[in-house]
């Protein structure tokens, strides 16, 4: 048993979650995904992963699910030519100086409003609230594309928010979504598998929420929801695999499926 894991994840469980939320604003002990540390990368990552299959963001309206309070993924898709972005999250949890610092390269998409930094709406729309909700899912028009990165594995439900996002995707619309299926500790990638539902919803699983969710999982709620759909494995570790003590509920029987790490998934509504 790793006593360091238990620890950690103890300790990361039982955070009050306000504590969680302002470390991971200020980037201390609580890293954040790509969009808020690197948001270039993640445009590019988005663009590349479109371009491959043919599509461009030109002119199209966009949903940026889960874009962690800060402007700079959808300002700079807008300067690469999307016509409207909605920056969707469950939480308000708005990055005010770093939105600030895009001011001077995204003044024709933000302005400044009562002291804050705030979008023009012309061009970004702010959608804070449960994607489920009707009246959330009323307020905006539907999108061509959906986006995400690394926002998936934190779902609690995976298939409603999957089934309400679809249901936000213009006919001919497709959704593409970066999916880490590690444990976030991530010098122990398949640790998480090793604990029983109760033990881990009740003692271990971060406030962040890890969903667990395997490939097979993903294949299973995106199938359900559109007629198009391609999982891309990028990155699989065998080697730490083989070395984790995995639960027969995480395991398909498929080595090379259960040992996938990072998945892209393209669904075409």
């Amino acid at each position: 048993m790793k006593l360091n894991y238990l620890f950690l994840r103890l300790a990361r469980h039982f955070m009050p979650e306000g504590l969680a939320r302002f470390l991971l604003k200020r980037r201390w002990i609580i890293k954040p995904g790509i969009e808020s540390r690197d948001p270039a990368a993640a445009v590019e990552q988005y663009s590349s992963a479109l371009t491959a299959r043919g599509l461009s963001i030109e002119g199209k309206r966009l949903l940026l699910f889960g874009y962690g309070g800060r402007f700079a993924v959808g300002a700079e898709l807008l300067q690469r030519g999307a016509a409207h972005v909605t920056l969707c999250d469950h939480f308000v949890l708005l990055d005010s100086e770093r939105n600030r610092e895009l001011l001077p390269a995204y003044e024709k998409f933000l302005q400044e409003q009562n002291g804050e930094v705030a979008p023009r709406p012309e061009f970004i729309t702010l959608l804070h609230g449960d994607i489920r909700a009707a009246e959330v899912q009323k307020k905006i028009q539907k999108a061509d594309y959906v986006l995400s990165s690394s926002v998936f594995e934190h779902l609690e439900d995976v298939d409603g928010i999957t089934r309400a996002l679809a249901n936000l995707t213009a006919r001919g619309g497709a959704h593409l979504h970066f999916v880490d299926l590690r444990d976030h500790y991530f010098q122990y990638p398949f640790e998480m598998l090793n604990f029983s539902a109760f033990v881990w919803k009740n003692f271990l699983n971060p406030t962040s929420n890890l969903n667990r969710f395997r490939l097979r999982d993903y294949q299973r709620v995106f199938n359900a929801y559109f007629p198009k759909t391609d999982f891309t494995v990028l990155e699989r570790d065998l080697a730490a695999f083989r070395a984790a003590r995995i639960r027969p509920e995480f395991l398909s029987g498929d080595e090379s499926a259960d040992a996938v790490t990072l998945i892209q998934i393209f669904a075409q509504s």
